[in-house]
């Protein structure tokens, strides 16, 4: 997907030459790891030792070592950051939670990190078991935790560090939403992010920094309102979008760094296939003079650290062999990517759509509902793994039915659609099966979806809004996340069904070689 690239950097340069009394800083960045300690394939998927050993495999967390002391090596003064999601993703996290997380995080030395939606996903004392376990600051301003006992008093909303006799203020921001995308419990009020920082940079201001990094798991599209609507902001280290900028690739959403104003955003797509790198000057008054960046490919040409190779495959033991059975073969890659699932019908959701519908069709149900961003990843072609099954539906959701009206069906799809087309490709969007629909691009709530047909296994008839339907979706979706509020009152809710998981790999096991296909059941007028 991505081709390689240099550490050399297009130049944004604000004004000429430095002085000297300028001060260079070297910013290293991650973002939306999702626990991906081993290697990965351009699936983003798993990817095999055979691979792995002929240059074909991305990241892991032994090439991030080998890239960052690299990186280091050539910068004068350096900090070490991650934008959020670093938990969720494998089965390396279902298995040990935040604990290999915080011991790898502390093995590359990082100086900050913001809390991202995914850290929320097993509740706010999973989390704060992470915060316990790490030797470098957690940072989340946007969120009041002063009545969430395993956070309050915890979790700072800004710090100071210094590097080269220099004070760096460092701010955290975790998305607005993220009571919709995770599980952070009802004690926890998440706020507007502009607020939020422009409190935090008044605050630091005052204390005589004059140097601040945002870190933001808040998006790409969020991250440039903050840059244009605060001040003293120099630099946003980005995540939760997964955006990829670059100055020499055209797979790029934007220029590396992105400067909106004087504030220089940043963000190096995820999983570590790249480790970002932005060199900055700043003059005496702490304003950026120079940003000079591009992400750094972690391909087979970076080495990897051996002790760490070690570490990780003896962390890996206990899960070898579930993720080594193969479970079945698919004739082809199955796509399942982010910018797919998110905004159209993909093969991906079909097959998972598909296969929940098969589960429960014979007690009365009639369309499945798969949130798109509960699909992570794509599969390539020949045997399936269980462990690719689980990089794929990694989130432990079990399938769940209930019944609602076609009325609230429909608020259902018009939900799915309700940032399309901002570009922000939110997992509410809805893969589906046993019926089809239309996106209008209307931006009116209740007009953008239209020709809603249900599959009635003599053909298609158009939905009725009077009419009761039997649903198949996810725990998490049932339960309101990414949006679908409208399903918290469903009739006869039952969200104990098998893992989600589980029925996929069931499914392409008894499909023979699966095919994957599209067959228009999403529409775009």
């Amino acid at each position: 997907m991505f081709a390689r690239l240099s550490t050399s950097a297009a130049v944004l340069a604000i004004s000429a030459g430095a002085a000297a009394a300028d001060y260079s800083l070297t910013v290293l960045h991650t973002n939306d790891f999702h626990a991906r300690f081993e290697p990965i394939s351009k699936y983003d998927s798993g990817c095999s030792a055979e691979d792995n050993a002929e240059g074909k495999c991305f990241g892991g967390t032994a090439r991030l070592v080998t890239s960052i002391a690299d990186a280091r090596a050539r910068a004068e003064n350096s900090i070490l950051v991650d934008g959020g999601d670093q938990f969720q993703g494998t089965l390396f996290y279902t298995y040990y939670k935040g604990k290999l997380t915080a011991e790898m995080m502390n093995k590359l030395g990082y100086d900050g990190m913001t809390v991202g939606n995914h850290e929320f996903d097993d509740g706010p004392e999973v989390l704060a078991g992470f915060m316990d376990a790490v030797n470098f600051p957690v940072l989340m301003s946007n969120a009041d935790v002063s009545q969430e006992p395993s956070l309050a008093g915890k979790i700072a909303k800004s710090t100071v560090i210094e590097k080269g006799g220099e004070k760096i203020g460092m701010i955290g921001l975790t998305p607005h939403d993220t009571r919709e995308l995770a599980s952070p419990g009802d004690n926890i009020v998440f706020t507007d992010p502009v607020d939020a920082v422009q409190g935090e940079v008044d605050k630091l201001t005052e204390e005589g920094v004059n140097k601040i990094i945002v870190l933001s798991h808040s998006g790409y599209g969020v991250d440039q309102r903050v840059a244009s609507e605060t001040t003293g902001v120099d630099i946003i280290v980005g995540g939760h979008s997964n955006t990829y900028l670059s100055n020499q690739s055209d797979d790029a959403e934007g220029p590396y760094p992105t400067m909106v104003g004087s504030t220089a955003i940043v963000s190096a797509y995820a999983y570590g296939k790249f480790l970002g790198e932005l060199n900055v000057t700043f003059n005496d008054d702490g304003e950026i003079i120079e940003a000079v960046g591009e992400p750094i490919i972690n391909d087979g040409a970076v080495a990897e650290d051996e002790e760490t190779v070690a570490r990780i495959a003896e962390a890996a033991v206990p899960l070898d062999e579930i993720r080594n059975k193969v479970v079945a073969a698919t004739g082809a890659a199955i796509d399942g990517s982010r910018d797919t699932c998110r905004s159209q019908e993909c093969e991906m959701g079909n097959l998972v759509a598909d296969a929940m519908l098969d589960r429960v069709k014979d007690q009365g149900i009639q369309v499945a509902l798969a949130n798109g961003g509960g699909l992570r990843a794509s599969i390539d072609a020949g045997e399936v793994t269980m462990g690719e099954v689980y990089t794929v539906l990694p989130f432990q959701n079990t399938l769940a039915t209930f019944q609602v009206t076609g009325a609230t069906l429909k608020d259902a799809l018009e939900n799915a659609v309700l940032q399309y087309d901002d570009d922000s490709k939110t997992g509410r969007f809805a893969q589906v099966a046993g019926m089809k629909y239309t996106i209008t691009g209307s931006e009116a709530f209740g007009n953008r979806i239209s020709d809603v047909m249900i599959d009635t296994g003599d053909g298609y008839e158009p939905l009725d809004p009077e009419m009761v339907y039997g649903i198949v979706s996810n725990n998490y979706v049932r339960g309101g996340g990414d949006g679908y509020a409208m399903f918290r009152d469903a009739m006869n809710p039952y969200d104990f069904g098998p893992d989600l998981a589980d029925v996929v790999a069931e499914y392409l096991a008894a499909s023979g070689e699966y095919k994957p296909y599209l067959d228009g059941r999403i529409t775009v007028k």
